[in-house]
């Protein structure tokens, strides 16, 4: 690798949705990298014209199954919001509810199926010998334990059904709930145990960047300020005038700056913004492993994720056992001439939403902001200065580890290419 090369890694393992990698390598240096998302789009922003407000959460949702949640729920505050309509106390506490189950199930499938076989040498999960597989368990209980809060809340933790516009058609009954609240505890201790895994990892690549996300008193996933390291503080709905659209021509997905300069978003962002404000029994439990946030390696995310997924417990379990649901008359929305704007915090990121309004309630047009791609122009950036401290291994370790290094972002490329604009001449 100190002459010329070309490195090229087609379809990139243990992500969501399909990426390629090109490197050329000239003289021993790094002349080019072109991370290409190439999932097929599907046109979503074009789809949903037309269609009534009360039916775009669902349609969205199918955006991606793995955080088809945080589609619906970011889809439903956008609708409210242009409409004029607030939930009930009880309807925002059950969407938090829906997202800690989300990021239970969503960071559970990224940490042990994609990540873990990377901490322990292996390729694959099915490779854990008998040392291992402890972890295996641990995987699909602590998946099944995020899959069940989202069954008891939202129906469904694939497409759910019962989270609509104005509230949910069916409140979780006591039985569910105390089962749930059982799940979830039987797997805290799996979880602690995962979060040392991931801080006891040696692998580190740090650059400085700037941290992008929502901070809220309680560390949820649905309502706060947008924050950012470099200092930036602002309500939600500002979101979009600080981002700017970059076309990149062998990406299926657009990319973003913020401010204009590449940022993150994700959980190593939450993280580093807002770490201050997890559930307290999270704080006392992962105390010594926060201390080593605010962090600029972006190995850490994949710590990050596991800490989230224990303060999704932790927030739950409370939520469950110190409130009592109660079924709430149907709101009546009436639609209107107008605009809206919802964000989030999906699992991958600061997740946007801008919907207009026609006055019959059909959708006239639509702007959504992926994670993914928001991340696409750092994760690129970070591959050509990671390069250099590879090219004197082999080229089969150079991918392995690049790959590690794509997994740690925990990428959905299903999501980020979800639209095209086509100019007709």
């Amino acid at each position: 690798m100190h002459k010329d090369a070309d490195i090229k890694i087609e379809q990139l393992s243990k992500i969501e949705g399909h990426a390629d990698l090109d490197i050329k390598i000239r003289g021993g240096e790094v002349a080019d990298v072109k991370l290409r998302i190439d999932e097929n789009k599907r046109f979503f922003t074009q789809a949903i014209r037309g269609m009534s407000y009360m039916q775009v959460p669902q349609i969205v949702s199918r955006i991606c199954g793995t955080c088809s949640i945080a589609h619906l729920s970011c889809c439903i505050e956008a609708v409210e919001n242009i409409v004029g309509f607030k939930p009930s106390e009880q309807t925002q506490l059950l969407r938090n509810l829906a997202m800690y189950g989300l990021m239970i199930r969503d960071h559970a499938m990224h940490l042990y199926l994609f990540s873990l076989p990377d901490v322990f040498g292996k390729d694959s999960i099915l490779d854990f010998d008998e040392s291992l597989h402890k972890y295996v368990h641990h995987a699909f209980a602590v998946k099944g334990a995020g899959n069940n809060l989202s069954k008891l809340i939202m129906g469904r933790s694939v497409h759910a059904t019962l989270g609509q516009v104005g509230g949910f058609l069916k409140v979780p009954e006591r039985e569910g709930i105390k089962k749930s609240v059982e799940e979830l505890k039987s797997v805290r201790e799996s979880v602690i145990e995962l979060i040392e895994v991931f801080a006891n990892w040696p692998e580190k690549f740090e650059r400085k960047t700037n941290f992008v996300g929502i901070v809220s008193k309680d560390y949820n996933f649905l309502e706060g300020r947008i924050k950012s390291t470099d200092g930036l503080d602002i309500p939600e709905e500002k979101y979009w005038e600080h981002l700017d659209r970059v076309v990149i021509p062998y990406s299926q997905a657009e990319g973003f700056e913020f401010e204009g300069n590449e940022y993150l978003v994700g959980a190593l962002a939450r993280i580093n913004l807002n770490k201050n404000n997890l559930h307290k029994d999270t704080r006392k439990d992962a105390a010594k492993f926060l201390r080593m946030f605010p962090s600029e390696n972006i190995f850490h995310n994949n710590l990050a994720q596991a800490i989230e997924i224990l303060h999704s417990i932790d927030h739950a379990i409370e939520l469950l056992e110190t409130h009592k649901f109660k079924e709430e008359k149907k709101p009546v929305i009436k639609p209107k001439t107008n605009e809206g704007v919802g964000v989030i915090e999906a699992p991958r990121g600061t997740l946007y939403y801008m919907l207009s309004l026609n006055a019959d309630g059909t959708v006239r047009f639509g702007n959504l902001v992926i994670p993914t791609a928001q991340n696409q122009i750092k994760m690129q950036s970070d591959i050509k200065y990671f390069l250099p401290q590879l090219l004197d291994k082999p080229e089969e370790e150079i991918k392995s580890e690049l790959e590690k290094l794509i997994r740690a972002y925990d990428p959905c490329m299903s999501c980020a290419s979800h639209f095209l604009k086509v100019n007709w001449i």
